[in-house]
């Protein structure tokens, strides 16, 4: 399945990009395998996704946890916790 990856704020500067349209295993059904298999491409993903914790995601412009099913999604973005000041 394609799916447009969007990267913000610090995840963005350890990826390298700010977007990216990958092709995923048929086995990464939920963002949680999602985070890990980004993480153990390169070393920029280890690095942006050393604590797949710290990471917030949306899927198809809806806020989703951790074990959220990808099903049919076209894009996700991935982005550290917004803090307010």
């Amino acid at each position: 399945m394609a799916l447009n990856i969007s990267y913000f704020a610090w995840v963005r500067e350890r990826m390298g990009t700010a977007e990216e349209v990958v092709d995923l295993p048929a086995d990464i059904t939920d963002l949680t395998a999602l985070l890990a298999w980004l993480a153990a491409r390169d070393a920029r993903g280890a690095l942006a996704f050393a604590e797949p914790h710290r990471i917030r995601a949306a899927i198809d412009g809806v806020m989703a946890g951790a074990g959220a099913p990808l099903g049919e999604a076209r894009e996700i973005a991935l982005f550290p916790p917004v803090t307010g000041g």
